[in-house]
């Protein structure tokens, strides 16, 4: 479990870090690039959760009839 917490935080830094690098690069503000390196993972990652819930539902096999009724 510590293993899947340690990859998730440099994930984490690695989006952070990216996301704020590509906005600078392109606008030159320091505030620009900061506030978008914190809200764009704040949105992707309610987008990730709502993705992956359609993925659950589109992966799960059809429960038949009598299965669906309990």
């Amino acid at each position: 479990m510590a293993r899947h917490v340690q990859k998730t935080t440099s994930f984490a830094v690695l989006h952070f870090s990216v996301a704020f690098g590509v906005t600078y690069a392109i606008t030159g503000s320091w505030q620009v690039s900061s506030a978008v390196a914190l809200i764009e993972p704040m949105v992707n990652t309610v987008a990730f959760f709502f993705h992956e819930l359609v993925w659950s539902r589109r992966t799960q096999p059809a429960l038949a009839p009598a299965q669906a009724e309990r």
